[in-house]
């Protein structure tokens, strides 16, 4: 599958900006900050999907994603999570990746933080190709030494390099 003809360097962050700063002494229920890091980091993942001009609403997107996120976690361990959702709002698949070498806690089923979101939306119709690339990515990233790699690299085109050496 050539998963790297789809992700593009514009489509890639290097280093993850969410920042959610909570008073130590607040009385927010850890369900709810943990609510508002994910909804912000899917914030800043929306934002960089709409570099691909493939967009329809980014507001709605959002949602989308937030709503698919509530149905169970697609952090799925190993620092690694999938956010995906089938929508109206992507014009065509759309994909991208955002880098956190610190890590988020969002909720993967490991527990440990995520360092690498792998975001994709398709239309709703698009099954095919959005199915068969989230099972490429997901045997290549079974690999420790590639997400190694992916952690470490320098540029986005290291990370679209380090893709395709693995296809």
């Amino acid at each position: 599958m050539d998963i790297s003809r789809y992700l593009k360097p514009e489509l890639i962050k290097l280093d993850m900006e969410t920042e959610i700063n909570v008073d130590p002494d607040s009385s927010l229920h850890p369900d709810k900050i943990l609510w508002m890091r994910k909804e912000a980091i899917l914030k800043e993942l929306v934002d960089l999907l709409d570099k691909s001009g493939k967009v329809g609403n980014r507001r709605k997107l959002l949602v989308d994603l937030v709503n698919r996120e509530k149905k169970a976690t697609t952090g799925i361990g190993q620092g690694i999570a999938f956010p995906h959702v089938r929508t109206m709002q992507a014009k065509e698949f759309i994909m991208g990746l955002g880098r956190s070498k610190k890590g988020y806690d969002f909720d993967s089923l490991d527990k440990e933080p995520v360092h690498l979101f792998f975001v994709m939306a398709a239309p709703p119709y698009d099954d095919a190709l959005y199915l068969k690339i989230f099972k490429a990515l997901a045997e290549i990233l079974r690999f420790d030494y590639f997400r190694e790699e992916l952690l470490n690299a320098d540029s986005e085109h290291e990370i679209i390099r380090a893709i395709k050496r693995m296809e």
